[in-house]
């Protein structure tokens, strides 16, 4: 079935796919139905053999600029919890291939969580981050509080989150939130610079080394070295550590095949 409010670039470039969020008249705002379809959509193309990294973008006024608030505004308790919309999040941060965001304009509530789902951010100079949850009598649920926090740090994040206050490009870039700011114009050709790049090496090593990163969060230095090492060990069973070595040796550019 045809997705309603994404559009899905395969090959936006060798190895790169894009998903691009589309519902723009609502500036892209997150509802059941599109986080439906952006998990669905990740989970066929973390299969896909031709994909080794994943864009996701929205359009240059918004990535996002929140979730959809009349979709929540007259629900109880109840009604959120048997509706379990966060079971989608958990499953597109289970997304084993690295995920880029390319971000402009505004990355606002869900949107700001659903850009820290992601492994890495390009963003535009108009872009804006924050979390203005407090503003309609409610906080981040989406990982909003946790994730910002370990982003740019304790003072920041409580700053952002208790007064609703948003933060442009280049302070997200000096926080630590984002890897680059970029003109407008070249956003989107940017992140996908840096998915090529990505796409270009070892898509096992790839993804065992952003698993380790991401042990980094939740365990202890010696759990995270531990993980570390095995996944180290593991990828001497590869074919492609035995190209990327012979490679080197051999002064040429290795192929990789994902073996």
């Amino acid at each position: 079935m045809q997705p309603e409010y994404i559009i899905i670039h395969r090959q936006i470039a060798p190895f790169v796919a894009q998903i691009q969020l589309n519902r723009p008249k609502e500036l892209n705002a997150l509802n059941l139905q599109l986080m439906t379809e952006l998990k669905e959509a990740l989970k066929v193309l973390d299969a896909d053999d031709s994909v080794r990294v994943i864009v996701i973008s929205g359009n240059d006024k918004a990535f996002a600029a929140g979730a959809d608030i009349k979709q929540m505004a007259g629900k109880t308790a109840m009604d959120m919890f048997n509706t379990d919309q966060f079971s989608t999040w958990d499953a597109i941060k289970k997304t084993k291939k690295p995920l880029i965001a390319a971000v402009s304009g505004f990355a606002l509530g869900g949107g700001c969580e659903l850009v820290m789902l992601c492994d890495m951010i390009i963003a535009s100079e108009t872009a804006r981050f924050g979390q203005p949850e407090i503003k309609i009598g409610v906080m981040p649920g989406a990982g909003g509080t946790q994730r910002l926090t370990r982003a740019v740090g304790k003072a920041l994040a409580m700053e952002m989150v208790l007064t609703g206050r948003s933060i442009t490009a280049e302070e997200a870039l000096k926080a630590g939130l984002i890897n680059r700011v970029v003109p407008v114009e070249l956003y989107l050709q940017e992140a996908v610079k840096l998915a090529e790049e990505i796409a270009a090496l070892s898509p096992l090593a790839v993804k065992m080394a952003k698993e380790s990163v991401l042990k980094a969060f939740d365990s202890s230095l010696e759990e995270g070295l531990h993980f570390e090492r095995k996944n180290f060990y593991l990828l001497f069973a590869s074919d492609d550590q035995k190209e990327g070595m012979q490679a080197f040796v051999e002064k040429r550019t290795p192929i990789f095949k994902g073996k």
